[in-house]
């Protein structure tokens, strides 16, 4: 099970200020390519699972993860989470051609193959994805990663920390967040939920305070997402 404290930063001058005062703690800049997979029929979305695959740093190392039964909850994020490399050509080729995922030799799609009933037979589909620059920070013991993700229709940003005491954790970087002036809120939803929710419902998308509109300009609240579990 990974569990993070998730914070969703204001906007570009929350993100560039807070990684201004973290900067004597920077470790190392990520440059990831997130690509997600289902079937035609959305089995594995419909089980609220998600197959991703990550390009990190221009193909240099590639990860494939199943991602399964999310929660989000007061900015702590909850999944049962299951990753392993693939060869980043092998990967790649698979983008281009996602029948290929259920030839490749890989202990996650076995997984796929047996708990979903999705391989060969069934076939996947590149559902699209999203970039995003990750800094991580070690900061006060703590592994803190802050991101700048860019979406089709904006950028968002967050700060995110892995932690087996969120709730601590996440009362240490809200007064950190507060003593520097940087705004933040608690993050509702996943960068995948955000992505496809978007992509579903041709929504606009408030991307500095991550409010969904719909194509009126009403803006949504939290009982819509009563009909997309998937996307908590």
């Amino acid at each position: 099970m990974e569990v993070e404290v998730k914070l969703r930063l204001q906007d570009a001058s929350a993100h560039r200020q807070l990684t201004s005062v973290l900067s004597p703690f920077h470790s190392k800049t990520l440059h990831q390519e997130n690509l997600f997979f289902d079937t035609p029929t959305n089995t594995l979305s419909s089980q609220l699972s998600v197959l991703r695959l990550r390009f990190l740093n221009n193909d240099a190392r590639c990860i494939v993860s199943l991602k399964s039964k999310p929660t989000l909850v007061d900015g702590v994020s909850r999944v049962a989470e299951d990753e392993e490399e693939l060869d980043p050509c092998s990967a790649r080729a698979c983008v281009e051609d996602p029948a290929r995922l259920g030839k490749i030799e890989s202990r996650i799609l076995k997984r796929v193959k047996e708990e979903f009933g999705v391989g060969e037979e069934v076939g996947f589909v590149c559902l699209g994805g999203f970039e995003n620059k990750r800094e991580v920070f070690n900061w006060k013991n703590l592994k803190l990663e802050v991101d700048e993700t860019k979406y089709g229709f904006g950028i968002c940003y967050e700060l995110e920390c892995e932690s087996e005491d969120p709730d601590g954790v996440k009362k240490l970087l809200e007064e950190f967040l507060k003593e520097n002036g940087i705004g933040y809120s608690y993050s509702k939803m996943t960068k995948f939920a955000v992505f496809r929710f978007a992509v579903r419902t041709s929504l606009m998308v408030d991307v500095n305070h991550l409010t969904l509109h719909d194509e009126k300009g009403m803006i949504l609240n939290g009982s819509f997402f009563s009909v997309c579990p998937d996307l908590q």
